[in-house]
């Protein structure tokens, strides 16, 4: 068996980090684990890359995401945008749900329907740009890992083997995760219905503007259009076919009569008939080794959740591990993963099975109930808007929140929720201080925005020794005030934070004052927003004590100097930065050197 510690051919270095998996979950840990100057390994016993799509939707969220990443533009020019729910029985339309993200702010009100190859497509072209590439056909049979780092044995398409050793790896092997098995981790949860799938060139007239739910009087079944001119996702819960019966003329037959009008299916250019699970593990985080995406969960498609779950888990994982791997925080940090991802995992079981419910909809009395129920929602306005607020907004990922993380510090005078989207703020298309904000997001760094208008040296100076300090994972950022934009444009050039230098925050544009009302920022006040677009903290005044609570749950490593008499913070030497882009960084000593069991508990 061949052995190795290094990387392989064709790549300088050796990798921090195995990513085992080049799905969507799997490519999007790897982008983001590389855009922060880590090197990354990416395997994938598959021989090459998926034909046949499982997920059509990405939501609001995974777009701001993606936006985040700055891939959203690519996305969004593949797919096609969705902002309604139609719904139809034995030949009637019930109602027309649009989407209604009035109580929700984002740039991205739609859901998008593209192909997972399409979305995974976008993100192998922006993982090799970070120089990443899939090694196709590379298959982990087996791990084990201590103290100090993983070894994975790897099977190659000519059957050798290779031992390789490195300090992390990250599980996004999907349903059957060979990562999942040899960590131990069982996959808790019960079998449920049996589906089919097909993509299908479709002839109807139907606007293909919205997503269709179409009820038989015995049974429910889903339309989804794709971009490609008349080709659809169709969904059938009850998919039992009669001898000799293939599969367009038996989705032909069902569509034409729950929808009332001739409808003709043509040959499907992929089916897939399937039993899915409601599943998931109960923790997310073994030592050296985390699972993300199908790996750590796997539940039903009803509302077309598995996927974006899963990029966000990766997001949310990569930018911990980074941290750690540059030792800009320390094990507390990495513990965060299971405890955010677990509790969203239990709530997405939760929600899924109740749309499984709703989607099939097997009762008996459906013909006669639906449009009853349905004719009192649809003359029933307020009713009507709740519902889609309701049923959309849980399906779009905005009402996502850590407010009860442990790196969130409520915070009664904060300006925005603990725990909410920052990217709420930055809804607003041609306004500065909102564009500002969307391309601060993009950073790789966590974000404290500062209103500077109020008084005070005191809390200038807080902001100025974070900017100083802890410049390579934090940008310090101020709004309201034209004599802090002078003065970080006059601080010298260089530095972590910008043109104002390591000794001064960097202004955020915000002419007309729509960014600190968006954001609730009077003078003085601040928020700490995560590298994932999430409040952290925040509060009325930036005084050292309150800055140094937040940042406390990083670890020693993220404190801030002690004051010098006068109440200014001390000089300290900041640890070496990486430029974001870079692909060459420094050695990087590892932080994790604890039982894996106290990293994170059973949960």
């Amino acid at each position: 068996m061949a052995s190795s510690t290094g990387t392989p051919s064709g790549t300088a270095g050796s990798a921090r980090v195995l990513v085992v998996g080049a799905g969507p979950v799997g490519l999007t840990a790897a982008h983001e684990l590389a855009r922060r100057g880590l090197r990354v390994r990416l395997v994938d016993g598959a021989p090459g890359p998926a034909r046949e799509s499982r997920a059509v939707a990405v939501h609001p969220r995974t777009l701001e995401t993606f936006d985040q990443m700055g891939l959203v533009d690519p996305v969004l020019a593949r797919g096609r945008k969705n902002r309604a729910f139609t719904m139809y029985a034995r030949g009637s339309r019930l109602v027309r749900l649009d989407a209604d993200y009035a109580t929700m702010p984002t740039r991205f009100p739609y859901s998008l329907i593209i192909a997972q190859t399409e979305t995974e497509a976008v993100l192998r072209e922006a993982v090799a740009r970070l120089g990443v590439t899939v090694e196709w056909g590379v298959r982990l049979t087996s791990l084990e890992q201590d103290a100090d780092g993983v070894r994975a044995r790897l099977e190659h398409p000519d059957g050798s083997t290779e031992e390789y050793g490195v300090p992390w790896l990250v599980g996004c092997d999907g349903g059957h995760s060979t990562v999942r098995k040899q960590l131990g981790l069982p996959l808790l949860g019960e079998s449920s219905e049996t589906w089919a799938l097909a993509d299908a060139p479709v002839s109807t007239d139907l606007p293909p503007d919205t997503i269709y739910w179409v009820h038989t009087g015995s049974q429910a079944l889903m339309m989804v259009p794709y971009r490609r001119e008349g080709y659809w996702r169709l969904l059938d819960t009850a998919p039992g076919a009669r001898p000799g019966d293939d599969p367009a003329r038996r989705l032909s037959r069902k569509l034409s009569a729950g929808l009332g009008r001739t409808v003709r299916v043509g040959e499907p250019e992929w089916t897939s008939v399937f039993t899915f699970q409601q599943r998931m593990v109960p923790r997310m985080h073994d030592g050296r080794c985390f699972v993300a995406g199908d790996a750590a969960h796997v539940h039903s498609p009803a509302s077309g959740q598995g996927m974006n779950t899963g990029v966000q888990e990766a997001y949310n994982l990569a930018w911990k591990l980074a941290m750690a791997a540059r030792s800009q925080a320390g094990p507390e940090l990495l513990a965060t993963y299971g405890q955010e991802r677990v509790p969203v995992g239990e709530a997405l079981i939760g929600s899924t099975r109740k749309a499984t419910f709703l989607v099939q909809f097997k009762n008996a009395l459906a013909g006669v109930a639906l449009p009853v129920v349905f004719t009192f929602v649809r003359t029933v306005g307020p009713l009507r808007r709740a519902i889609q607020r309701k049923v959309l907004g849980g399906m779009s990922g905005l009402r996502l929140s850590y407010g009860a993380s442990p790196l969130t510090t409520a915070d009664p005078l904060m300006g925005l929720p603990a725990g909410s989207r920052a990217a709420a703020a930055a809804a607003r298309r041609g306004d500065p201080g909102s564009e500002a904000l969307r391309t601060e997001l993009r950073d790789t760094r966590w974000t404290l925005v500062w209103e500077a208008g109020g008084p005070g040296a005191t809390l200038r100076a807080v902001a100025e020794a974070a900017a100083r300090v802890h410049g390579d994972w934090l940008s310090v950022r101020t709004v309201g005030d034209g004599e802090a934009a002078g003065s970080a444009g006059s601080a010298g050039s260089g530095g972590n934070n910008g043109p104002g230098g390591p000794g001064g925050p960097r202004p955020l544009a915000d002419p007309g004052g729509v960014l600190r009302g968006a954001l609730g920022l009077r003078p003085g006040g601040w928020l700490l927003i995560r590298p994932d677009g999430y409040v952290a903290a925040g509060g009325a005044a930036l005084t050292r004590s309150a800055l140094a609570r937040a940042l406390a749950p990083l670890g020693p490593r993220a404190a801030l100097p002690p004051a010098e008499p006068g109440g200014v913070p001390a000089a300290t030497a900041s640890a070496p930065g990486l430029d974001p882009a870079s692909t060459e960084p420094p050695e990087l000593r590892d932080t994790v050197g604890v039982p894996p069991r106290v990293l994170e508990a059973h949960r």
